[in-house]
């Protein structure tokens, strides 16, 4: 149990607090920056909507494959020094993808597979470590976490949109992105909290199988997949959508693709106070119509402009789902980590199968109509919202 002599002092939590955003901001960085250059790679290598998708596949193994051993990395390491790790491995696979898809699909492949497994393990450890300032901090903070994800992935956004039209090359794009982000990222997160209780942080392989027996953890999962899938669909095709349903150049696409992230963001932020006065179910639920509406205006919309509209509300709606999800997996602090773990492995495999749906739609339909998928998705979502309600008291996990 965590004594008074084991709980962080008020200037180590607001430490630890900057730290989390720190991380949560240069993920997002590092994300939309490759993903602002995904059509000028995929020109470069000659890649039709079927054939990109199988190759973003590969983020998404990397990920899942990151997810299966995350439980035990965090446990063993600590959030701090996985992130430290991870950091390192994301600068080298952004620098591989960057210097290396001059030479084929081969080196794209493999650094993005690279790129995807340390997102995952950097994405449940710091989810683990926001739980943690969370709870000492005795609010719910973790959406504004989950925003400045948001702003770091406008912020890679921008960014891209700018080396697009200035025409900067996507080698010297990325591995600058790759050493700022990952050295920033090492050194911020030297002000990481221990991760909590032994329960927490010292979980077997044995007991992080059992929670994969609970129903709600279960279904808390599928609830962020769905969302996962829409924000996902999202950061991987908007700019290659407007390019080829609407014929707009490539950096009014990566300014559309901005207006998404911008609405997530700001859903994010001022998400939290909705979430008080009306209860997570009843808002994520809205938010999942909202969402629905903006992604009918972005696939039918018949103008650039219209697609900008829908781009705004498809971002508002799917901003909260995540971050909501994870804190429904946390609402156990003893139990949070491998909870979290669960919750964040079922989501990625939105990530897993994304991707090549999209691309094989598109091939049949267009890359836009494609899109009509994520609508399915959101229907689930608002089916399974009742598992997020708040734990009336701490929870023990099912036995095997």
């Amino acid at each position: 149990m965590t004594t008074a002599l084991d709980r962080p002092t008020g200037q180590e939590l607001r430490g630890a607090t900057r730290a989390t955003y720190a991380a949560f901001i240069w993920a997002g960085v590092a994300m939309a920056s490759w993903a602002t250059r995904i059509p000028q790679v995929r020109d470069e290598l000659g890649l039709g909507p079927s054939q990109l998708g199988l190759v973003l596949l590969a983020i998404a193994g990397g990920s899942i494959t990151s997810l299966v051993l995350s439980g035990q990395l965090v446990a063993r390491l600590g959030s701090r020094r996985t992130v430290t790790a991870m950091a390192a491995v994301l600068a080298v696979a952004l620098s591989v993808v960057g210097a290396g898809y001059h030479l084929g699909v081969a080196p794209v492949v493999a650094g993005l597979f690279l790129f995807g497994f340390a997102n995952g393990a950097w994405d449940v450890a710091m989810n683990v470590q926001g739980a943690v300032v969370e709870q000492g901090l005795g609010r719910s903070i973790m959406p504004r976490f989950h925003a400045g994800y948001s702003v770091g992935t406008v912020a890679g956004a921008l960014l891209g949109t700018a080396a697009v039209a200035l025409h900067v090359p996507v080698t010297l794009h990325l591995i600058v992105i790759a050493l700022v982000a990952g050295a920033s990222t090492a050194f911020t997160v030297r002000r990481f909290i221990p991760d909590g209780p032994s329960e927490q942080s010292g979980t077997t392989n044995g007991s992080t199988l059992r929670f994969w027996t609970e129903t709600r953890t279960l279904l808390v999962g599928v609830f962020v997949l769905a969302f996962a899938f829409a924000e996902g669909a999202g950061i991987d095709w908007i700019a290659v959508a407007v390019i080829d349903d609407h014929q707009a150049p490539a950096a009014v696409s990566t300014l559309t693709f901005a207006v998404f992230l911008s609405a997530m963001t700001a859903g994010r932020w001022f998400g939290p106070a909705l979430l008080d006065r009306f209860g997570r179910v009843a808002v994520v639920r809205t938010l999942a119509a909202i969402s629905l509406a903006g992604l009918l205006l972005f696939v039918f919309g018949p103008s650039t402009p219209v697609a900008f509209v829908g781009a705004l509300l498809w971002g508002t709606g799917a901003s909260l789902g995540f971050p909501v999800g994870m804190s429904a997996a946390s609402d156990d602090p003893k139990f949070a980590a491998p909870r979290v773990s669960v919750v964040a492995s079922i989501g990625y495999c939105a990530f897993l199968g994304g991707p090549p749906l999209i691309g094989f739609l598109g091939d049949h339909l267009s890359v836009a109509r494609a899109l009509i998928a994520v609508a399915v998705v959101l229907g689930v979502a608002t089916l399974v919202a009742g598992a997020i309600r708040p734990l009336p008291q701490p929870a023990e996990p099912a036995e095997a």
